[in-house]
Parts: C-alpha cells; sequence; structure tokens
C-alpha cells in the first residue's frame, strides 16, 4: 500500500462567517491511499481553531509511513488502532486516513462503506444547508438563492440575533437550526430559546464555550425549552459520557474524532444514552462528505453541506442535493478523484 498527500484549496461560494471567524478559501489536504490498481480518499481542512494546518498534519501522516505502506490492510479498523498511539495529537490526521482506507478497502471487496460499518442505507434523514454570518440582507440572499431546501442551520453569535431569523423566517417556511458556535452566554440562551421555538427553529447547537461551568451547560439542558446539542463539547469518544445529562444530543465530526472508526461507536453510544445524534462536517469537498455521509443511517439529524457550499470541486461521490443525500455507484464511499485538478503531490 501506498499513501500520497494532494494539498489543495477550496474557493467558496460564499465567504463563510460563524461567531470565531471569516474565510472565502479553505485549505485542505487530501489522503489517497494506493493498492492493486485502486485508490481510496480521505480528506481533512485546516483548522486554526484547533491548531491544525496542511503542514502539520503532513508532518503527522509522513512519521507514519513506515506504519502504513508495505503493510496489509487488512481491516480499516485495525490500521486505526496501528496508529492512534502515534498520532494521539492529531486526530485529524488520523480521520483523513481513516476515511481512505474504508475507501479503499470497499473497492477492492467491492462493498460499500456504510456496510462495512455493519449498516443498511435505511431511514436517511435531510442534510440541512447552512447559512453563515453576514448582514441581515446578505443573509437572506443567502438562502433565497439557495431556496428548495427543508432545513437551514443558521450561524449566529451577533448582537441581533433573534432579529436574523425573524427576517430569515420572512423568506422562508423551512426547518431552521441554529448553531451558535460558543458565542451565548447562559442568560441569552434562555431568553432567546423561547422567541427561537416561536419562528420554528428545531434545535440550538453549542450555545455556550466549550469551557463554560458544567452548571452552566446542565442549566441550559434543563430550563431551555428548545433541545441544546453539543458541538465543541463532543471531540472524542469519552465526551459523549461527559455530554450526557447536559446535552440532549451531540453533533460528531470525523476530523475531531479520528474518523469513521470511532465515529460509529460515539453514535451507538449516544443512541444507547437516549441522546439525538448527528454528523457535521467542516466546509470541505466531496472527498469527506461522501465518508461522513456513509453514518446517514445512524442519524437523528444530519449537516453534510460542506462541498456545496465550495465554488469548485476536487472529486465526485456522495451527492447532497437541496438536502438529499444520494450515494455514489462506486463502491467504498464511493469517490472518484478529479484527476485533471490533481496538484502536485507529496508521496510519502
Amino acid at each position: 500500500m501506498k499513501i500520497c498527500l494532494h494539498p489543495v484549496e477550496l474557493p467558496l461560494e460564499y465567504e463563510f462567517t460563524i461567531a470565531r471567524g471569516s474565510t472565502s478559501v479553505q485549505r485542505s489536504l487530501i489522503v489517497e491511499l494506493q493498492h492493486e490498481g485502486q485508490s481510496g480518499y480521505g480528506e481533512v481542512t485546516e483548522n486554526s481553531y484547533y491548531g491544525h494546518t496542511i503542514d502539520s498534519m503532513s508532518k503527522s501522516i509522513i512519521d507514519c509511513r513506515g506504519d502504513i505502506e508495505g503493510v496489509a490492510l487488512k481491516s480499516p479498523e485495525e490500521l486505526w488502532q496501528r496508529l492512534r498511539p502515534k498520532l494521539a495529537n492529531d486526530f485529524f490526521a488520523l480521520s483523513a486516513i481513516d476515511l481512505a482506507a474504508y475507501d479503499l478497502l470497499g473497492k477492492l471487496s467491492g462493498r460499500w462503506t456504510y456496510e462495512m460499518l455493519g449498516l443498511t442505507w435505511e431511514t436517511i434523514p435531510k442534510s440541512s444547508y447552512t447559512i453563515g454570518i453576514d448582514s441581515i440582507e446578505t443573509m437572506v440572499a443567502k438562502l433565497t438563492a439557495r431556496a428548495g431546501w427543508d432545513i437551514y442551520k443558521i450561524k449566529l453569535g451577533t448582537d441581533h440575533d433573534v432579529e436574523i431569523v425573524r427576517r430569515l423566517r420572512e423568506v422562508s417556511s423551512s426547518i431552521f437550526r441554529i448553531d451558535a458556535n460558543c458565542g451565548w452566554t447562559v442568560e441569552q440562551t434562555l431568553d432567546y430559546a423561547p422567541q427561537m421555538k416561536a419562528l420554528g427553529v428545531e434545535f440550538i447547537e453549542q450555545p455556550l464555550p466549550a469551557d463554560a461551568p458544567k452548571k452552566d451547560h446542565q442549566a441550559i439542558f434543563k430550563q431551555s425549552v428548545l433541545p441544546i446539542i453539543a458541538d465543541e463539547n463532543c471531540l472524542v469518544e469519552d465526551d459523549v459520557a461527559r455530554c450526557h445529562g447536559s446535552f440532549h444530543g451531540v453533533n460528531v465530526k470525523l476530523c475531531k474524532c479520528g474518523g469513521l472508526t470511532p465515529a460509529v461507536r460515539m453514535l451507538r453510544q449516544a443512541k444507547e444514552f437516549g441522546m439525538k445524534t448527528m454528523v457535521g462536517c467542516m466546509v470541505e469537498s466531496t472527498v469527506g462528505i461522501s465518508g461522513a455521509a456513509q453514518l446517514a443511517p445512524l442519524l437523528d439529524y444530519a449537516d453534510l453541506d460542506g462541498a456545496n457550499l465550495i465554488a469548485k470541486d476536487v472529486a465526485e461521490g456522495v451527492c447532497v442535493d437541496r438536502g438529499n443525500i444520494q450515494l455514489a455507484e462506486d463502491y467504498g464511499s464511493g469517490i472518484k478523484w478529479h484527476t485533471e485538478m490533481t496538484p502536485p503531490s507529496t508521496e510519502t
């Protein structure tokens, strides 16, 4: 087995703003595993909030070359367990390798990734489409330009959040979901929640900072009229148990937890706790979305619009069409790399 790294820059359709900042180009790292004439692909995006750069993630992967190349790929889980000790401080890199391993082994064995995860393609939720923070007029224009989705995820964290939702409601009857990205206080959350519920909001994602006292998280968990979903408080497997009793559900992101291998365990554990399950994404290409979408049968909520937010993709695979998650024809995660767009690679 051979590994190649492809750094790419993904131009966004619109500048994307959340409570922590803005970006118009997303830098991403595509990991390619090659074996017996097949290639499997995984992706991880650069992320300043968690301190991961293309260079740092590339170095982490290159340092694991001996544990990847020349070793038989018996199963993605076995590879994940072998690499985890060396990548304990870089789950972003581990996630990209794990995604590539599932895609490759699925193609080699004639199975879809969701099958390898022990799932059946049934009861698939629709994905939301994200409206980033901007002027109210621009947010309305973004939603109008993407009319036809049944669910919109609205990024908030301004001094006029309720007004934003009220204005968006004037132009759409779709379900709204709110993501404050750690931008609210307990008082704001409990004040806004009834107003948001009256405006057709389904839930609130991560209103408080991740390091807020547990008593604060529990206060809104007990008092909010809307469900509270953990994101920044649910990074890795152990966090699911910690979120139980403080959140009504969890948003699992593959880059944070280390890939599909731990994500499927997290989602099953959350279900055992009676919590709602969700898989989210970064602004990323179809490579990453195709892998994450394989978990859809385990989800109550899906937020897999990352490739819909970019102006030019680098691959084909799973398609999210106005929220409908459509599988690719090929096995694995169904990823086909656009070879004409392949940048210079770093062969490890």
